[in-house]
């Protein structure tokens, strides 16, 4: 029996998950990554992951980043997230950010940013699980998140 990766990958997308951006300096120049993989860990000591697949144009500059942020998007990111999904976009110039405590920029208007230390880095088959110690980390109380389901963006009303 041959296991079929199309129907896994449609069958994974009826779990609903929220959208972030990782960003790092890689070169003296910041690059960013669309993530639907971001979950936490663990509370104490504060830990959060996201995956990141290996034959990504971009896996050199976040494998070997010291530090990366993560910022969690709204429903107004809908296009950020697109851009910086698809192949050889993953530059930052013309989006509103501004500099962490870290160096790795973060989104101005994200409903939460975690600014991290690189952690650990499990091997995960294709991809590599990046583990952030979350160093510190700001939220906004109003917006809705943007939400990835079956294949395309969704959004939660707000509670």
């Amino acid at each position: 029996m041959t296991f079929d990766t199309k129907a896994f990958r449609q069958a994974l997308g009826a779990f609903p998950t929220g959208v972030v951006v990782v960003t790092a300096t890689s070169e003296a120049e910041p690059v960013g990554i669309t993530v639907n993989s971001f979950t936490s860990v663990s509370l104490d000591p504060p830990l959060v992951l996201w995956c990141l697949k290996k034959d990504s144009q971009r896996y050199a500059g976040f494998a070997e980043a010291r530090s990366y942020t993560i910022s969690v998007l709204g429903t107004e990111h809908e296009d950020v997230s697109a851009r910086l999904a698809r192949q050889g976009e993953h530059r930052l110039s013309d989006m509103g950010l501004f500099a962490t405590e870290l160096g790795p920029p973060a989104l101005a208007d994200a409903l939460a940013i975690f600014e991290c230390a690189a952690h650990a880095m499990h091997e995960g088959g294709d991809h590599m699980i990046l583990i952030g110690r979350v160093l510190r980390f700001a939220r906004r109380d109003t917006g809705a998140p943007l939400v990835f389901h079956r294949g395309s963006y969704g959004a939660l009303s707000e509670a």
